[in-house]
């Protein structure tokens, strides 16, 4: 598997991008969006899971208009706070606006066929709800997805194939709002949810306290899937 760091042109600037390759002729592209850790160890290990998978798999600096290419540490007790920070700074609308242009980016490069998905953890998973809501994404798949709720909103918009990974011991994503979330878009026929009764927020995180293999490793398998069906 080949890696590079590259910069991607936006409308209004550059942003930093971690970059896996497959081995083989690549079956279609997908944008991994961040949680709010920046692009580290976790977010690299996805990039190569999707990479091993067949895809083009793109890490973006999402969080670069707050300071480009800070990468913390969920473990490090002294990084929360610059985390949260820059967490709740964070513009939804100018982070949806650079994904877009990220996927068109992945749409038009070289090798590629054109197909582009997303997945996205925590902050990336709801990233990945509005993408499906205002763009013409191929797929995207959110883990864990933070504040859904905030945008429920634009429900009636979601018309791209879209698939949510619940943790229902989820301390940040609470039971009654995965509920709440899966009463407002559980009958859209694009929408799959898929739900983990025992696995705790960021149980796909790679290394972290909180991951669980069992369940990370069904919620991949299922992702894998989905991006077959929908970027051949």
């Amino acid at each position: 598997m080949r890696t590079e760091n590259i910069k991607v042109q936006l409308s209004d600037g550059e942003m930093s991008a971690y970059v896996a390759y497959p081995e083989a002729a690549p079956v279609g592209a997908v944008i991994a969006i961040m949680e709010i850790w920046g692009v580290n160890h976790t977010m690299k290990a996805h990039a190569a899971e999707f990479a091993e998978a067949g895809y083009i798999c793109l890490v973006p600096d999402l969080f670069w208009r707050l300071g480009p290419d800070v990468i913390l540490d969920s473990d490090n007790p002294n990084d929360w706070m610059p985390s949260l920070d820059r967490y709740f700074q964070f513009d939804y609308d100018l982070g949806a606006q650079d994904m877009e242009e990220t996927m068109n980016y992945l749409r038009s490069i070289e090798g590629g066929n054109g197909k582009v998905g997303a997945v996205g953890y925590c902050l990336g998973g709801k990233m990945c709800y509005l993408m499906c809501c205002r763009t013409d994404i191929d797929c995207a798949v959110a883990y864990y997805g933070t504040y859904i709720e905030h945008a429920i909103k634009e429900a009636p918009n979601l018309s791209q194939p879209f698939m949510l990974h619940q943790a229902l011991s989820d301390t940040w994503v609470p039971p009654a709002i995965c509920k709440f979330i899966e009463a407002k878009i559980g009958d859209n026929p694009n929408v799959a949810i898929h739900k983990y009764p025992d696995a705790e927020h960021a149980f796909a995180r790679h290394g972290a306290n909180s991951y669980s293999a069992p369940e990370a490793e069904a919620a991949l398998d299922c992702s894998v899937t989905f991006f077959k069906k929908y970027l051949k």
